[in-house]
């Protein structure tokens, strides 16, 4: 089959390689991909930022249908179409069950190992291997149309993580939100504060295409000032304090920064920025000003069957956040579109 592979900084290959097969623990599934795509976070060691010591497996969000399943799979049937959260797993331990699947005590990463010390494929392939077909899958009912596949497909990370920042913020019915990011995650931020219910949701964009999307997405304002002047703006257009929330999309030392002095007192910062660069919490300013900070990796797994039926039924469309898709076989140009800033994200269809 073909997959893609990262061999360091700036060479994206797509290779012939084995397919997958089951791994004998019984719980596993091989799942043909229907549709992947490149994270704001493959781009890290496609920079160079993080090292590539050796050519590997890469991608982490894909949907597909299930080709074959281990004989202890209960719930995931061959045929199914599902949703893969981008890691996996098991759904049954303490931590699945209290709604933090991303700290599975059986936890895997597509492109790495799994629990088992099994290798497992990395999503930007024509098939996958899942190790816990029933804790990590969710089955999508019938088969969809084609239209909804790029939304579908954002339920395995982009939206949900979006989600997750709004939640973490603490968005509400009445909320007034900031978005510190106009990537696909920070866009997704927006649309996740809007379906919550914000009130005014500011996002904070320099790049006229993303802040298009964020409009459409239901952002009331645009900010493009960082530092100081973005913090005044966001000060001045709400009292002088600041928004309720602020939802930090980026990862580096001066996003958050900037997410915090943004922060009304009293407020929250909720976070999904991958950490890069260096962000640190100024404890002082935080005692100061009361100001909360929550969020870490989405635990996309426990939100997916919230939001899937408001994908199904064409009241969400979270799948904007593609605008343009790629060959498998031109993955990397779809690095490099992305790398460049001349996409939001990147679909690749096998």
């Amino acid at each position: 089959m073909r997959a893609t592979l990262i061999h360091g900084e700036r060479d994206i290959r797509s290779e012939q390689v084995a397919d997958p097969r089951l791994s004998g623990t019984g719980k596993d599934a091989i799942v043909r991909v229907t549709a992947a795509c490149v994270c704001g976070s493959d781009l890290w060691p496609y920079r160079g930022v993080t090292p590539t010591d050796e050519p590997r497996r890469i991608g982490h969000e894909f949907v597909g249908v299930v080709e074959e399943v281990a004989d202890g799979v209960a719930e995931v049937k061959v045929g199914d179409f599902v949703i893969a959260p981008f890691y996996d797993c098991c759904g049954a331990c303490a931590n699945c069950r209290n709604g933090f699947t991303t700290s599975c005590l059986e936890l895997g990463w597509f492109g790495s190992q799994d629990h088992w010390g099994h290798a497992t494929d990395g999503a930007q392939g024509e098939l996958v291997r899942v190790p816990h077909a029933d804790g990590a899958l969710t089955i999508v009912p019938g088969q969809p149309d084609a239209s909804l596949i790029p939304s579908l497909l954002t339920l395995s990370d982009v939206f949900l993580t979006g989600h997750h920042a709004a939640i973490s913020g603490g968005v509400t019915r009445g909320s007034t939100v900031a978005v510190v990011g106009d990537g696909a995650v920070g866009l997704s931020a927006v649309l996740a504060a809007r379906r919550l219910g914000a009130e005014r949701i500011v996002a904070m964009s320099r790049h006229e295409s993303r802040q298009q999307v964020a409009v459409e997405f239901g952002a009331t304002d645009v900010v493009a000032e960082r530092g100081d002047e973005g913090i005044g703006a966001l000060k001045d257009m709400f009292g002088g304090i600041g928004p309720d929330a602020v939802l930090e999309c980026v990862g580096t030392k001066e996003s958050m920064d900037q997410a915090l002095r943004s922060a009304r007192p009293g407020g929250q910062v909720g976070f999904v920025g991958v950490p890069n660069g260096g962000p640190e919490l100024p404890m002082r300013t935080m005692f100061s000003t009361n100001v909360g900070v929550r969020g870490g990796v989405a635990p996309v797994r426990n939100y997916v069957e919230e939001i899937l039926p408001e994908v199904l039924d064409g009241s969400l469309a979270p799948g904007r956040v593609f605008d343009d898709s790629f060959a498998l076989a031109d993955a990397a140009e779809a690095y490099a579109a992305m790398d460049e800033r001349r996409v939001i994200k990147a679909l690749l269809r096998p």
